[in-house]
């Protein structure tokens, strides 16, 4: 079986466990999900997103994962004394009724080693880590340009 349709139906089916495991408790909304293809192929691509948060309770996403990429991570680029530069972030904390925009040139998911190249229109799943220890698995959609 083609890794790509592999990747799907593992995607369909963590979902909908994931949906009928946990229906009771609140999870975060991610939107807008998209991954920016590079003009040539390289070993590292971008996420984005806006995440919200409609429960009660701060949600803290510590980490990320992906069939698709070797490695996932959170990332911040910032401007200091007018050079800009990025670090790791190993907590980033969503306040009760409030977003965060994963976006060009703030925060974002860093996407290690494809294991095969994106095609614009294909939607890899990258799964976001919370620190009560749930998971969100979300679609993200490769494209060119921002949605």
């Amino acid at each position: 079986m083609n890794h790509r349709i592999e990747t799907l139906c593992l995607s369909v089916l963590l979902l909908t466990s994931v949906g009928a495991v946990q229906a009771a408790d609140c999870l975060p909304v991610v939107k807008h999900a998209w991954v920016r293809l590079p003009p040539v192929a390289m070993p590292m691509m971008a996420g984005f997103a806006r995440i919200e948060n409609p429960c009660k309770a701060t949600v803290n996403i510590v980490g990320a994962e992906s069939l698709a990429f070797d490695d996932v991570s959170l990332h911040e680029t910032r401007e200091e004394n007018g050079v800009s530069r990025m670090r790791k972030v190993v907590n980033l904390p969503v306040a009760p009724g409030k977003a965060i925009e994963l976006k060009p040139g703030g925060l974002h998911l860093m996407l290690h080693g494809p294991y095969q190249p994106l095609a614009e229109g294909e939607k890899p799943v990258i799964t976001l880590k919370l620190a009560d220890g749930r998971s969100l698995p979300v679609v993200f959609e490769a494209r060119k340009r921002a949605p």
